[in-house]
Order: structure tokens, then C-alpha cells, then sequence
């Protein structure tokens, strides 16, 4: 029996689970750091938070991270990968990814997602309901790509940024570490680290 742990029980839990059982994982279950306020996550039980897991990585197959927060989902995997646990991805059997495309441990690419030859995709990341990633692009660790979000072809995304949801980007455009753009925005030129944008065409926010 294929075994799954979950760090996080939240509703990207939940996809990151029907996800998981749509790949053949045949038993998956949860942890979170709310528990014992927390036993369960839909149909899936929480059986412990983060020290549990640890204390139990040898019970399963596979461990995958399901926090929205990038900073603090990235973090977590570093101390599951110190502990020497097993990470694994999960692509959802709808999703199209080019067999020249890279995709890292930790990631989770969900239902209706197109990843073109080129692109390459590092470790923990997000690539949410019906987005789009197209040649070449590069997106760092624990980036999330929300739903429907477009990326051109050449496009770099730095560590533990966020393009919401709706959003596009034009080709060849850089967006730095620690970003955040706005649902339906459009970005049509570079943004430096830690800056937050929205709009058509995407300005920072003050």
C-alpha cells in the first residue's frame, strides 16, 4: 500500500489529497501543527502536528508540504528534508507537462495545469487549478502560481513569490524573491524583491 503524509490540513489540503488519490496513493493522511484542536481534514484523518511526523516519517512512502504561506511552507520543507524524509511531487493525470520540462521534489501541480518544454520548476512549489507555464520559464522553490494564471514563454519567478489568481506575465519578464501579485493583474515588466503589485499593468502598492 502507497502511504502519503500531508504537512498542513487546509483546503489546498484537501485538493493536494484528491490530488494524491487521483495519482494511486492509496492511503493518505494529514498532520498539522493545530493539532488536537484539528483531528480531521474532510474525509482525511490528522493524526499529529509537525514533531509527530517526524517521529514517524519511516510509516510512509511519501510526504508532501500543503501550506498556502510560501515562507512558511518552504521552511518546513527544509526541516523535512533535514530530517531525511522521503518528498515527492504530485501531478494531477489531467495536467500536461512537456517531457522537456523539470519539476522538483515537493511540488504539487494540480488539475488542468500546462507546463511547456523548457520550464523548469524547483522545489515546493504550487501550481494551482488550470495555470499555465510556458517555455523556459523558471520558477524558484515554494513559488505559488494561483488558478488560471498565465506565464509567457522565458518568464523568471524568484523564491517564495505569489502570482494570483487570473494574473498573466508577459515573456521575459523577472519577478523577484518574496513577491506578490494581485489577482488579475498584468505584468509587463520586472519586479524587485518583496514588492507587491496589482493591476493592468501591474504597479507596486503602497
Amino acid at each position: 500500500m502507497k502511504r502519503l503524509a500531508i504537512l498542513g490540513a487546509s483546503g489546498h489540503g484537501k485538493v493536494v489529497a484528491d490530488t494524491a488519490e487521483c495519482c494511486g496513493w492509496e492511503s493518505v493522511v494529514f498532520f498539522d501543527d493545530a493539532w488536537p484542536d484539528v483531528q480531521e481534514n474532510g474525509t482525511w484523518p490528522v493524526l499529529g502536528d509537525t514533531a509527530a511526523l517526524l517521529s514517524r516519517l519511516t510509516s510512509f512512502d511519501g510526504v508532501l508540504v500543503a501550506i498556502g504561506n510560501n515562507r512558511i511552507r518552504h521552511a518546513k520543507l527544509r526541516e523535512l528534508r533535514s530530517a531525511g524524509c522521503q518528498l515527492v511531487k504530485l501531478i494531477h493525470p489531467s495536467a500536461t507537462i512537456s517531457r522537456y520540462a523539470k519539476v522538483g521534489l515537493g511540488t504539487v501541480v494540480c488539475a488542468g495545469v500546462i507546463v511547456n518544454a523548457g520550464a523548469l520548476i524547483e522545489q515546493g512549489v504550487i501550481l494551482n487549478t488550470g495555470c499555465s507555464v510556458d517555455h523556459d520559464c523558471k520558477l524558484g522553490n515554494a513559488v505559488h502560481i494561483s488558478p488560471g494564471a498565465r506565464l509567457a514563454g522565458g518568464v523568471f519567478v524568484g523564491d517564495e513569490s505569489w502570482v494570483g489568481i487570473g494574473s498573466s506575465v508577459r515573456e521575459l519578464v523577472v519577478i523577484g524573491e518574496r513577491v506578490v501579485v494581485g489577482a488579475g493583474s498584468a505584468v509587463v515588466s520586472d519586479i524587485s524583491n518583496g514588492m507587491t503589485v496589482a493591476g493592468v499593468p501591474a504597479k507596486e502598492l503602497r
